[in-house]
């Protein structure tokens, strides 16, 4: 089982938290860490049988830092365990054995909160891959490369799962506004999506040899007909190959064989449950299942591969809270099934487990070994 709390140390409690501490520091208590009540949100509420549980929140490092020994001390000492590093502004996330990558355009970087291994790195900070302003972020299946759109770079950045750079492709003769990626599931094609801008034509998916960088086909142009975009935002791939793009000023998705030839689009502007507002992030599941993040709504809508409505999660707010958001962005489901939700004005990345899973397993909740790279 894994623990997701915000803080450590709350200032206007910090008293009674540190009293808390050193008290389990001078009895050698077992437990690590102070723990809140649990949230219990299940999706669709009762008396529905649930499918997901909302299971914790990641705003920084001190969400998967394990508090040692030497950590108490500190505490002790000092009052404060240290500053944590947390999200700015979030847009992306990707998920891969237990290790969420998160795109945050403030902190022009690739925040890594690696929940199992309890660590966290920043990515993408330095050198040859240093990042301007990461958006779309997509993980291969395949190796476990990490692909980055930079906005700003107009190039493709890609790492390994250490966050070594590895290589970069497009430049700005190609992307203009490089805002998504998506992976083929053998690892072969990189699909870019390129949003354009409202005075020009160029809306695009690029399709790129993800190894050597090469522009193999370029799809679509500003229109509304099948194929076409207006203002796409993100891409994912299915386990079939598939190809859903969110056509975000089409209010629609798109999906495409993997050559890039139109296969389907679904989706139309309206207030109700399975229309669309502000569609933005995307991602698939093992099932082929799709789920589309609308940033009007302040959800994620759930689809199945024929785009019949299965369900919704979430709800707008200005206030903060588990399955609350003002302005969600990215979204991710891991190899297990775990989705995972970004809000860029809360700055936070939400987690949901399916009901089929209990807490202590799959990737996140430490079951499997990652192996060794």
């Amino acid at each position: 089982m894994f623990h997701l709390s915000r803080k450590i140390i709350n200032r206007q409690h910090g008293l009674f938290w540190l009293g808390i501490i050193i008290l389990l520091a001078l009895t050698g208590c077992g437990s690590e860490e102070v723990k809140r009540q649990e949230v219990v949100l299940a999706y669709p509420p009762p008396p529905d049988p649930p499918r997901f549980f909302f299971e914790g929140t990641i705003r920084s490092s001190f969400d998967v830092k394990e508090i040692t020994g030497a950590d108490k001390l500190k505490i002790f000492a000092t009052g404060t365990l240290g500053t944590a590093t947390g999200l700015g502004k979030p847009y992306g996330v990707a998920v891969y054995h237990g290790r969420i990558f998160v795109t945050d355009t403030v902190k022009r970087a690739i925040m890594m909160f690696d929940v199992p291994g309890k660590e966290f790195k920043m990515i993408g900070t330095e050198g040859p891959g240093t990042l301007s302003k990461p958006i779309g972020i997509a993980i291969s299946r395949k190796n476990g490369e990490i692909f980055v759109a930079d906005n700003t770079a107009k190039r493709v950045v890609v790492f390994d799962q250490e966050g070594n750079f590895l290589r970069a492709f497009g430049n700005r003769s190609i992307l203009r506004r490089p805002s998504g990626i998506a992976v083929s599931p053998d690892g072969s094609k990189a699909y870019v999506v390129d949003t354009g801008g409202v005075t020009t034509q160029e809306h695009h998916m690029f399709i790129f040899n993800a190894i050597t960088g090469e522009l193999e086909k370029t799809v679509g142009t500003r229109g509304r007909r099948d194929g076409d975009f207006n203002l796409p935002l993100q891409a994912t791939t299915a386990p079939d190959g598939t190809v859903y793009v969110t056509d975000s000023g089409n209010f629609r998705v798109q999906a495409f064989n993997p050559d890039g030839t139109h296969k389907m689009s679904f989706g139309t502007v309206g207030r109700k449950v399975g229309n669309f507002a502000r569609p933005k992030g995307i991602a698939t599941d093992n099932e082929g299942n799709i789920y589309v993040v609308d940033s009007a709504f302040g959800n994620f809508q759930i689809f199945n591969s024929k785009a019949q409505l299965l369900m919704f999660v979430g709800q707008r707010s200005q206030t903060p809270g588990p399955g609350r958001y003002m302005l969600p962005a990215g979204i991710a489901v891991d190899e297990d099934g775990r989705v995972y939700m970004v809000d860029q004005f809360f700055s936070k990345v939400d987690i949901y487990r399916p009901a089929t899973i209990k807490k202590n397993e799959g990737w996140l909740g430490g079951e499997h070994h990652r192996p060794k790279t």
